[in-house]
């Protein structure tokens, strides 16, 4: 499984927030600027995330961004969910009784039980623990891009 870029740009926007003092409004325009997310694309990212209550947003001049609830009582598999949907990982796990083969086929066991063990890792990280992880990491800068070049007209 691979996650979305929507889910990728989710979690580095969560985190950013996380970084700010609780209750802190943040700017848009800081949010994408630190994490390199268009405006629109943020916007469309954290609409998931405001309906779920994670994320609040405040409108007008001075408005922002913010988290609805403790840093720590965030998850990653909050937003992995909110952002992808239920993971099952196979057909199978989806509904009981969707698949034939459930009684006798001796993977179905195996993905259950990966799915729960996946669901609960992403569980145990919050993002008070992440923000605080992320302050004792060196600060590296991304690579700058490379500036595109146009070609020649003959």
């Amino acid at each position: 499984m691979i996650i979305t870029r929507a889910t990728e740009y989710a979690i580095r926007a969560v985190l950013y927030m996380a970084n700010q003092p609780q209750g802190e409004i943040v700017f848009k325009k800081d949010i994408c600027r630190a994490q390199d997310i268009t405006p629109a694309f943020l916007t469309k990212i954290l609409q998931p995330l405001i309906k779920e209550g994670i994320v609040g947003s405040q409108r007008g001049v001075g408005g922002g961004f913010y988290l609805a609830k403790p840093a720590a009582e965030i998850t990653l598999f909050d937003i992995v969910k909110t952002q992808e949907g239920p993971l099952y990982l196979n057909q199978c796990l989806i509904k009981d009784g969707a698949c034939g083969r459930e009684f006798f086929c001796p993977v179905h066991g195996a993905w259950k039980e990966i799915r729960a063990e996946f669901m609960a890792t992403l569980s145990r990280y919050d993002f008070a623990s992440l923000a605080a992880r992320q302050k004792e990491l060196p600060l590296i800068s991304p690579a700058p891009k490379k500036p595109r070049r146009k070609k020649a007209t003959t």
